[in-house]
């Protein structure tokens, strides 16, 4: 997104972009939206056009609960783990056999998983996996005519 807006608007740019998945509700996110598009429509038409088309992707969290948001609203889950495997993998240069690389990833990534967070209430994901709709994080009350459907 930043490499679409000019440098002397990216550190406002990147303040509002980062601002967006904290909102309180899907509602005041697509608000904040719709001001950085006004704001960056004329000066940056393709970071516009970008945020738009990814947006369904990035408010996916709010239909999850409240308390996997933190978990949710990261990559630090993808890009922590391979941190480690990106530093070994490219001290060694190169491998001989894929083998011997293969298996040193999957060691470092069996080493990594000791170290990651536990998820935020999981009594919780009964529900999710049941397809539980959540509206902006709290579980909606099912209706008599869903539950006759």
């Amino acid at each position: 997104m930043l490499d679409a807006i000019p440098t002397k608007h990216q550190a406002e740019a990147k303040i509002l972009l980062k601002a967006l998945p904290y909102a309180e509700s899907h509602t005041e996110c697509e608000r904040r939206r719709d001001q950085f598009s006004r704001r960056y429509r004329a000066v940056a038409p393709k970071a516009v056009e970008r945020l738009h088309t990814d947006w369904e992707r990035l408010v996916t969290f709010y239909q999850f609960p409240r308390e996997h948001w933190r978990h949710l609203r990261t990559t630090n889950v993808v890009e922590s783990p391979f941190a480690a495997v990106r530093l070994r993998t490219t001290a060694g240069k190169r491998f001989k056999r894929v083998e011997s690389a293969t298996a040193l990833i999957w060691k470092l990534l069996q080493v990594a998983e000791h170290s990651f967070r536990r998820l935020n209430t999981p009594e919780l994901l009964p529900l999710v996996y049941a397809e539980i709709p959540f509206v902006d994080g709290v579980q909606k009350p099912v209706t008599q005519k869903e539950i006759a459907a």
